[in-house]
């Protein structure tokens, strides 16, 4: 696989009023991303609600993302589980549709051990060739992968990179000073990713892109070229989004404002509801501040 570098959108699963996937909504969105210069559109993560869409769905929005990019943008996939089996069948079948790489989280809720968050990634890893991406994401899943842990699982194969979400620099830093060669490091976090790509990360997995696509590839892009004023000045414009962006639980607030933009809907799926007046008032401040409304 061509090494990814850049902005990777961590896209919203639009939906319909009634709740259900709102496909050519997905489909303008990819190209909304093309267009925009995102390195990688990345499809059922956490803020594509991957904890409420089913196997089916889960598979079906997969195939679509890889049918409609047609190659013009590499497909994440996320085929995260917190059953071993789970993720590796969800694996295949990204594998099987042509997805050029997955993102698989660190096993939520039955919060396994480092041993135990290894053997989960190694079972993948021989069960499947395709690339993979790790997702630490301690805030949501309890589980904390730690450096070593994640160091030693890119010694896998097809183990490409870990997409790190704590927001933690000096564990970046870390990260980066020891990763073998070929393994890539991307923030999972918006307001610390220009830190750590000017520390040698190589690109952002973003929320932030989903509202701003154009405006996150550029700052990616300057960060990577080590232009850390110009990417500064992008940053600062758009910490606001950064924020607000999460000022109720996620997607929510990045629905919103893409509905906002009229790219898609702002419908979401319980347990997550639709954003307030107040977090309205919010992200639409910072949109404003941003230069998107």
């Amino acid at each position: 696989m061509k090494p990814i570098l850049g902005s990777i959108v961590a896209l919203v699963t639009p939906m319909n009023e009634d709740g259900s996937i709102d496909y050519p909504a997905m489909r303008r969105l990819i190209d909304w991303h093309v267009e925009a210069g995102t390195a990688c559109v990345g499809v059922v993560g956490t803020t594509g609600e991957s904890p409420t869409v089913s196997m089916e769905e889960n598979r079906e929005i997969i195939r679509v993302a890889v049918e409609h990019a047609k190659g013009r943008v590499p497909i994440l996939a996320g085929t995260g589980a917190n059953s071993t089996a789970e993720a590796i069948e969800l694996s295949r079948y990204a594998k099987e549709v042509g997805a050029d790489c997955t993102l698989s989280v660190v096993p939520y809720y039955n919060k396994p051990s480092q041993e135990g968050i290894y053997q989960h990634f190694k079972a993948i890893a021989e069960a499947v060739d395709i690339p993979m991406m790790l997702y630490n994401v301690p805030g949501r899943t309890v589980a904390d992968m730690a450096p070593e842990t994640a160091l030693r699982c890119a010694a896998l194969p097809g183990v490409f990179g870990i997409k790190e979400a704590t927001g933690n620099i000096e564990r970046a830093a870390y990260l980066i000073k020891h990763a073998p060669q070929g393994f890539h490091v991307y923030s999972g976090d918006d307001g610390t990713a220009v830190a750590l790509m000017l520390l040698g990360g190589h690109g952002n997995v973003s929320v932030t892109a989903n509202v701003a696509p154009r405006e996150m590839a550029e700052l990616c892009r300057l960060a990577l070229d080590g232009n850390a004023v110009e990417a500064r000045k992008i940053h600062l414009k758009l910490l606001g989004l950064h924020k607000q962006l999460f000022c109720e639980p996620s997607p929510g607030p990045a629905k919103w404002a893409l509905s906002r933009l009229g790219r898609c809907g702002a419908t979401v799926r319980l347990p997550i509801t639709p954003l307030t007046a107040a977090g309205q008032a919010g992200v639409g401040q910072a949109m404003n501040e941003a230069g998107l409304l």
